[in-house]
């Protein structure tokens, strides 16, 4: 069955309950917010309700809940200013987090493992190793300044991580140790990211509150010749960091 659309054209969309507006003011702000707009101040009000068709305590209820997450603050004769904006980071390119966030400042890490392991069964399939064999496990806390980004685990084929175990991994980002190490670029990943609880944990390490929610990242790494040979799990805060890529559609069977 086809939907028929009554509206004129230019007509506001129909009425929706308060928190559906709401909502939709407050995801529009989110984005707007994270892409670098509103660099002097979010709308009043009656200009955001005008703007999007909604009610006024709707335009209210979007900023409330903005600013009960942090993102922006309120005050009386101040006006609504952003509190806190959050860090792209690409996923149209195999980047490490320094080369990621160059133009944001500096990049650091604090090493807390950095050593041989026997690889549990799971990670010694995704690298393409038998069980139990031999491979070099990396820790690390990583941060933009005094800010913790991200907890970042990876697990390195032997014969490359005994390498990368001897250079500086304060100061660089994995990926360039590979490249320098092997004298090759890498080639490609797959990825997969979702949202996940942190623990106590790793909330403490990141300065989070308990359950906070992070961006849970898996990549698997391969070297220019298809060969695995980095595989990471990686914890990022949610709260300060979004992840962007460019689409595109490919042809494929009409349904």
């Amino acid at each position: 069955m086809t939907a028929e659309i009554t509206a004129a054209p230019g007509s506001a969309p129909p009425r929706r309950s308060r928190a559906d507006q709401a909502r939709l003011v407050s995801d529009v702000l989110w984005h707007q917010i994270h892409s670098g707009g509103h660099a002097d101040g979010l709308p009043g009000e009656a200009e955001l309700a005008a703007g999007f068709f909604v009610s006024r305590n709707a335009a209210r209820e979007a900023l409330a809940t903005l600013a009960a997450e942090g993102l922006i603050d309120r005050a009386t004769r101040v006006g609504t200013h952003v509190a806190v904006r959050k860090f792209d980071h690409g996923l149209d390119e195999l980047v490490g987090l320094k080369e990621t966030f160059s133009g944001y400042g500096e990049i650091r890490n604090e090493v807390r493992a950095a050593t041989a392991v026997s690889a549990p069964p799971a990670i010694a399939e995704r690298l393409g190793v038998p069980p139990g064999a031999e491979v070099v496990f990396i820790e690390r806390l990583r941060f933009l300044g005094d800010l913790p980004l991200s907890l970042d685990t990876t697990y390195l084929v032997r014969e490359i991580g005994a390498e990368v175990l001897r250079r500086s991994l304060e100061s660089n980002d994995v990926f360039a140790l590979i490249e320098q190490v092997t004298g090759r670029r890498l080639g490609a990943a797959t990825l997969a990211v979702e949202a996940v609880a942190a623990d106590a944990h790793s909330a403490a390490l990141l300065r989070l509150p308990p359950a906070a929610p992070v961006l849970l990242m898996e990549r698997l790494t391969h070297a220019d010749d298809g060969a695995p040979v980095d595989l990471e799990y990686i914890r990022m805060r949610g709260d300060r960091i979004t992840l962007r890529g460019n689409l595109t559609r490919t042809d494929g069977e009409q349904s």
